[in-house]
């Protein structure tokens, strides 16, 4: 299909996808409310009312939240669309190696020992310090996957994925401890990053991770081009003048800062950065000049959709994000898993 037209199309459910968004809930209201409410806000339709109840709901609650999807959606489908291109695996995703729970393992510490051991970084850092703290944890994950994976100075994709299982279970088992200790309160808090929500959003969230996302989603696509020559080897690459260690650190770098700001503030959320490039692959082909854009479009919907889910299918309760998430993405893996079985080597 032709990339402009698949552009468009994506753009189109885009709004259709916040329209909704805006407008189901459990206090539904009705989508032509919401655009008259939202041509208000812009000057447009002066001369009508206004129901206040429902702009109310629109600007403190339904526009926070689904920024907060749209935002997080982006950070993880590009930053998923990145790790795949650079380590040339489908299976390759932000969480799979390390960076979710290494986020979450440093945000869960800090929410139980914050007045015990970073009371100081709290005054330094302010609201800043837990998407701090998670970026440091992803980093640091990351790394630890990294090194683990070199062989004779160079990654080994199967040690990579294999190693990102050991930080996984190694940060689970810590978050546990730390939840351990923490009172009832904090524990509320710990369990939300382990499930995922978007339910904490506001506006004060929306400006914690909006320069990380954006830096992000600005500087990867510039890489697109020297991520397509990745596909070649990395043997390749350096001929063509392209510096492969150089290029994968500023990448992982880059993503890692975009998903430990996304896991600051919604916790866990899985199977964005492996579901979303993988579609888009299967829709316009696999130029990362395409497909890291349209992977942050395609992350935007789907989790977009995802919360919408959680939130509505059981009212008045909400089911964690990170659940409904897995359920849509599980499925995908494990077909991707069995399919290209014979290209997969550890």
């Amino acid at each position: 299909m032709e990339k402009r037209l698949l552009y468009l199309i994506l753009i189109i459910v885009l709004l259709f996808t916040v329209g909704f968004s805006l407008s189901i809930g459990a206090f539904n209201i009705p989508l032509g409310d919401v655009c008259l409410t939202m041509a208000h806000k812009l000057g447009f339709c002066k001369n009508r009312p206004v129901d206040e109840l429902y702009a109310g709901v629109i600007d403190l609650v339904r526009w926070p939240r689904t920024l907060l999807g749209l935002l997080a959606g982006a950070a993880l489908g590009i930053s998923g669309a990145a790790i795949q291109a650079i380590f040339r695996n489908p299976l390759a995703e932000p969480g799979l190696i390390g960076i979710s729970a290494g986020a979450s393992l440093v945000a869960s510490s800090i929410i139980a020992f914050e007045s015990l051991l970073f009371a100081s970084l709290g005054q330094l850092f302010g609201h800043y310090l837990l998407a701090i703290g998670a970026f440091a944890g992803a980093g640091f994950a990351t790394w630890a996957v990294y090194r683990i994976s070199l062989y004779e100075g160079k990654p080994h994709i199967g040690t990579m994925l294999l190693a990102g299982v050991a930080i996984n279970a190694l940060a689970g088992s810590l978050t546990g401890l730390v939840s351990f200790y923490a009172d009832e309160q904090q524990l509320r808090s710990i369990t939300f990053w382990m499930l995922g929500s978007l339910g904490g959003a506001s506006w004060h969230t929306i400006l914690t991770i909006l320069p990380f996302v954006t830096f992000a989603l600005i500087c990867l696509p510039l890489m697109a081009k020297s991520m397509n020559t990745f596909a070649l080897g990395e043997q390749e690459a350096q001929q063509l003048g392209q510096n492969p260690n150089k290029i994968k650190l500023r990448i992982v770098l880059v993503a890692t800062l975009a998903v430990g700001a996304t896991v600051s503030v919604s916790g866990i959320i899985g199977f964005i950065g492996l579901l979303v490039p993988h579609a888009v692959r299967l829709m316009g082909g696999a130029d990362n000049r395409f497909v890291l854009p349209a992977s942050a479009l395609l992350g935007s919907i789907v989790l977009t959709v995802a919360d919408l889910i959680a939130r509505t299918i059981a009212v008045p309760s909400e089911i964690p994000i990170g659940v409904v998430t897995a359920l849509l993405g599980t499925p995908l893996f494990l077909f991707i898993l069995i399919r290209d079985k014979k290209k997969i080597v550890f």
